[in-house]
């Protein structure tokens, strides 16, 4: 996210509880990331979870863009 929206969005948090649930499991999924990240090797098993995090992230992405839009 560009640094206006992240400004945006965080003003915004009080006020929308969407928004917020969705920003708030972006925040966590990203810490799982980096969590498999830091590991110098992934199973089978946790290249799959990566992939399954990722695709949650950005479809979590979308959404709270969507809602940014509707405060534009």
């Amino acid at each position: 996210m560009e640094k206006h929206d992240e400004e945006l969005i965080r003003s915004l948090l009080d006020r929308d509880a969407e928004l917020r649930r969705y920003y708030e499991e972006h925040q966590q999924l990203e810490r799982q990331l980096e969590e498999l990240r830091q590991k110098p090797f992934l199973t089978p098993a946790e290249e799959v979870e990566q992939k399954r995090i990722q695709k949650i992230k950005l479809a979590g992405k979308d959404r709270i863009m969507e809602i940014v839009r509707r405060y534009r």
